[in-house]
């Protein structure tokens, strides 16, 4: 069995303690890696800290070479990472609609590169007899970067390129349950850059807790549930902490009257049920006028029941097991009270064959604003579908919600379904597709999904403080 250690200050460090991770598709323990203390947190803060006065003076075009060298390492490396991200998080290697591992893999390699060659130059606001005026961006110092079990890899390289890229250093926290890929990937980032410029260390709750609230961590990104976005805001506040939080999602997706429905039903059902719904930025709530709404049911039904699920590692698997046990539960509980509050379940509603954490896809009918199946984000193989009379009553219903990451608009007029989009209170709306982010456009909710952005220049600049510089000519 594989053992993964921490890496601080450019060392492989191992603990007494180490903690277990399982595969989602056996239920089975497949590898290790070293559980961290609360000492081995203040000894990466402080390598993260020691390196930053060199790393932040570092030429800019030395760390854009540097990163491209990242990219490059993960696509050397990714048949072993691909390997990784299926066993600890479950999903297949390609997946429904392409949405596995090998897109999460590359997807990183690619994120690399886009961000590697973004550039943040001085902006001049006056340049006369008078004076200079410029603006300038610094780096902030040491991020702390907390990350989630669904897209391991691919959100941890959201949080650390970004922050490196303009001179930070960085000590990253990934979820326990899928901590493997993203520790492989430091270890061999540390082959590259400079000791102490990306550390990590790996635990439960309490150990993202003492890294979050270190006094030296200037900035904290966060990806991951609203009430542990809020202890961290209230912790971070001590000492005035920046903030990037991309917190929970519940998106609505409202398809017009009239639609093409042989059109958008698979990639609707995509845009639902890809990764298992276990997306931040997954459909969670479709609006369907009430003319054409038993027949998209039946089309997502049909789909829905063709769909093939089991292992990531066989070729054929679209779907594999929720990524653990206790999510499953949450699924299945607001499966039951759907129907406890009068939803028809049209199909799935159980759990798969297998040991592993299998539940198949579910469409669920009847229900609407009120039921907690559509109120709370599921983050699993579910999806509510609920009938709207008007085009007026179906964005209330999407902005319904304490939510705001994202949403979509689905029709065939693309200036109307526009000018719905726009009415919608998400931080990012698709038009007849749902969920596609790219690493130079900016992406983060509003409301209760978070604040600040993430991808391209915005990206950037939140990893930055700005200087203003006036020099006086006469």
């Amino acid at each position: 069995m594989k053992h993964y250690p921490m890496i601080l200050n450019g060392h492989a460090i191992d603990s007494n303690d180490h903690l277990p991770v399982v595969n989602p598709a056996t239920g089975e323990i497949f590898a290790t890696c070293a559980r961290a203390s609360d000492h081995h947190v203040d000894t990466a803060v402080h390598a993260a800290k020691i390196a930053f006065d060199a790393w932040s003076k570092r030429p800019d075009a030395e760390r854009k070479a540097l990163i491209h060298q990242l990219g490059t390492l993960i696509e050397q490396h990714k048949d072993e990472l691909i390997e990784l991200v299926v066993r600890e998080t479950g999903k297949p290697v390609v997946g429904l609609g392409g949405a596995g591992a090998t897109m999460e893999v590359m997807g990183a390699s690619a994120w690399s590169h886009v961000t590697a060659d973004i550039d943040l130059p001085d902006e001049t606001i006056q340049d006369d007899e008078m004076a200079l005026v410029a603006v300038t961006r610094k780096p902030l110092g040491v991020v702390a970067s907390v990350t989630p079990w669904n897209w391991p890899l691919l959100i941890a390289i959201w949080h650390l390129i970004a922050a490196i890229r303009v001179g930070n250093t960085v000590v990253i926290k990934p979820s326990e349950l899928t901590p493997l890929a993203t520790a492989r990937f430091v270890e061999l980032a540390n082959d590259v850059l400079p000791p102490g410029v990306l550390n990590i260390v790996m635990g439960e709750g309490n150990i993202g807790q003492r890294l979050t609230s270190a006094p030296a961590v200037s900035k904290v990104v966060f990806t991951g549930s609203t009430a542990t976005g809020k202890r961290i805001m209230a912790s971070a506040s001590n000492s005035l902490k920046r903030l990037v939080l991309e917190l929970g999602g519940n998106d609505a997706a409202i398809v017009l009257p009239n639609t093409d429905l042989d059109r958008v039903a698979d990639d609707i059902f995509a845009a639902a049920f890809h990764n298992n719904g276990q997306t931040c930025a997954c459909l969670k709530r479709l609006y369907v006028h009430e003319r054409q709404y038993d027949e998209l049911c039946q089309r997502l039904v049909a789909i829905a029941r063709g769909i093939r699920v089991g292992n990531g590692l066989d070729a054929d698997t679209e779907l594999g097991p929720v990524q653990n046990e206790a999510q499953r539960r949450i699924v299945e509980n607001l499966v039951a009270s759907a129907v406890r509050e009068g939803g028809q379940v049209l199909c799935g509603g159980e759990r798969g064959e297998g040991a592993g954490y299998f539940y198949l896809p579910t469409l669920v009918a009847g229900l609407t604003n009120g039921c907690e199946l559509v109120d709370q984000e599921q983050f699993g193989p579910v999806l509510p579908i609920i009938r709207y009379a008007s085009v007026e009553e179906a964005i209330k219903l999407a902005n319904d919600s304490p939510n705001g990451l994202g949403g979509s608009v689905w029709g065939d007029d693309l200036v109307a379904a526009e000018q719905v989009g726009r009415l919608l209170e998400c931080g990012t709306v698709w038009i007849n597709g749902h969920g596609g982010v790219q690493p130079d456009a900016p992406f983060g909710g509003v409301k209760e999904s978070g604040f600040g952005v993430e991808f391209g220049r915005y990206g950037l600049e939140e990893c930055t403080s700005i200087q203003t510089v006036k020099i006086h000519r006469q």
